[in-house]
């Protein structure tokens, strides 16, 4: 094995690509002071893995590379290339022809190759230290090493000796073996060491692993807890619901049957009222027949009374035997008032049976004449029952809307309690577990903290029993608002006015002198409704 050829480019006055080949035989370089025989042995170290900067005859790595002359620009990078002949195969690598390379730039970055491929400076190492040379490379003399061999205490030349017999290889790599083997052992003491401070953190760990565990078991007994009573609150809740529903339903049958009663109420009102008014003039021509018919009878009572005076004082005539008018003439006229007393009889009995008539059409007219009075007195009186009715509701909702404007305001107020009770609850939890976590003891050493716990689940329990309280109170609250408020809805539209007054109250702006309705301009209290409504009668709705 032989170094065929060295390739310098950037390395100290090697500015440009300069190759050296070493032909069989060549064992010097040799020349004048100053022709740069330095820089090639410092070539060959440091391409061999030279790493110090003194051995290179350099205050730093950087100044292996060409720092510039007056002629000539520095350089960014210094690079050397060495050619060695494998063919005996001295080198173990399968390539009869090694080419070594080290690249070195400004910032301090090296680049290492082997025939091309990029390595490390351990491959290079390892690659020539079967070779005999290296980074001391006793096969390399340079100026000034000779007569340092020569120079040299036994035991530093007994290092020359054993690099060229090739010991201090094995010698590094003992060295080597050794370090690894004190880094094993430390490794080694410092894994005793973790292992008895584990089996002595064993104990308390194992008790916090139990504790864990038991923790675990009451939170799964308190998960299943809490889905319980939520399972049963979810029941009851829909048990209230589907009865609340039933309530609601049978509100409703209730208010449609009796909106249809009012409803068949208003409409007999309305149809004895048109009844009233279309029987009113059959009731005065009635009145009308009668007056005559009685005029006529008192004339047929007259003239009746005139005939028996007339027919007696004729019998008297004849009874004196005395001179007078011819009794055929007083026969005739006797049949006469005959004939004309017959056809009255006749005329008084019609005009009696048409008077009968007359009367028995009156007085049903005047039945129903006063069947539509009272029916109209009891409409005037519901209307006040429901004006009443109308302002105790209005109160009524008005004290509900409060009353719901309160729990509303009582229900947020709850909700952010329960939400104070729970943080507090779960940092109550979180300080246990700590506690439990850091000092690894039994569930008798937290005593405190349980009480704390077991207080933030009673106010949570607490607050959420008044919650779910108020909540009631206010659906219920809410119901009874909806349904007062429906009452009133049905009590104002049963007080519209359908009738001419409507219209006019309507026009009440344009109208001079018109006030309103005289029930509305009322005030009646309480126990004498009935009694004004007797009082006013038709009157109310003027």
């Amino acid at each position: 094995m032989h170094l065929k050829s060295l390739t310098m480019k950037g390395f100290k006055s090697f500015a440009s690509a300069t190759t050296l080949r070493f032909e069989p035989g060549i064992t010097c370089v040799v020349g004048p002071n100053g022709s740069g025989k330095s820089n090639v042995l410092d070539a060959l170290r440091w391409v061999m893995g030279t790493q110090g900067a003194k051995d290179l005859r350099g205050g730093k790595m950087e100044d292996v590379i060409f720092a510039g002359t007056s002629g000539r620009s520095p350089l960014g990078r210094a690079e050397v290339t060495l050619t060695i002949d494998n063919a005996d195969g001295a080198l173990p690598i399968e390539y009869t022809e090694v080419s070594i390379t080290r690249r070195m730039f400004r910032d301090g970055a090296s680049e290492y190759e082997i025939n091309g491929s990029s390595c490390r400076l351990l491959d290079i190492q390892e690659l020539l230290s079967d070779s005999g040379i290296g980074r001391e490379m006793h096969v390399i003399v340079g100026q000034g090493q000779l007569s340092e061999i020569l120079q040299a205490k036994p035991e530093d030349r007994r290092s020359f000796i054993e690099e060229a017999a090739g010991v201090l290889k094995h010698r590094k790599r003992k060295e080597k073996a050794l370090r690894k083997l004190n880094a094993m052992q430390g490794n080694l003491d410092r894994l005793n060491d973790l292992t008895t401070e584990l089996q002595r953190q064993l104990k308390p760990l194992g008790k916090q692993a139990e504790i864990a565990r038991r923790a675990q078991v009451v939170q799964a007994e308190l998960r299943d807890a809490r889905l319980r009573l939520y399972a049963d609150d979810l029941v009851t809740q829909r048990t209230q619901i589907e009865k609340e529903e039933a309530d609601e339903k049978a509100a409703r049958a209730r208010r449609a049957e009796v909106e249809q009663t009012l409803e068949a109420a208003t409409s007999e009102q309305t149809e004895l009222e048109a009844v009233l008014a279309e029987d009113a003039p059959k009731l005065t021509a009635a009145q009308d027949t009668w007056y005559k018919l009685s005029s006529l009878a008192e004339r047929l009572r007259g003239t009746v009374r005139l005939a028996v005076e007339r027919r007696r004082h004729l019998s008297a005539e004849v009874d004196t035997g005395g001179t007078g008018r011819d009794p055929e003439e007083l026969l005739a006229e006797a049949e006469e008032a005959a004939a004309r007393e017959e056809e009255l009889g006749e005329g008084v009995a019609q005009a009696r049976a048409l008077l009968s008539e007359t009367v028995e059409r009156r007085e049903q007219l005047e039945q129903r004449v006063q069947a539509a009075e009272r029916a109209h007195l009891a409409a005037v009186r519901a209307i006040a029952d429901r004006r009443e009715g109308i302002a105790k509701l209005s109160g009524q909702v008005d004290a509900l809307r409060s009353k719901s404007t309160a729990t509303a305001d009582e229900v947020e107020r709850l909700t952010s309690g329960i939400e104070e009770a729970v943080a507090r609850a779960e940092a109550a939890s979180e300080e246990l577990e700590q506690a439990r976590a850091e000092g690894g003891v039994e569930d008798s050493d937290d005593a405190t903290l349980r009480e704390r716990h077991d207080r933030a689940v009673e106010a949570n329990t607490a607050a959420k029993a008044r919650v779910e309280e108020l909540v009631k109170a206010e659906r219920t609250a809410e119901r009874e608002i909806a349904s007062e408020k429906a009452r009133l809805d049905a009590l104002s539209m049963s007080l519209s006015r359908k009738d001419g007054a409507g219209s006019l109250l309507g026009a009440a702006d344009d109208v001079p002198g018109l006030l309103g309705s005289v029930a509305a301009l009322l005030t009646v209290e309480p126990g004498h409704e009935v009694a004004l409504a007797a009082a006013l009668g038709p009157v109310a709705d003027a």
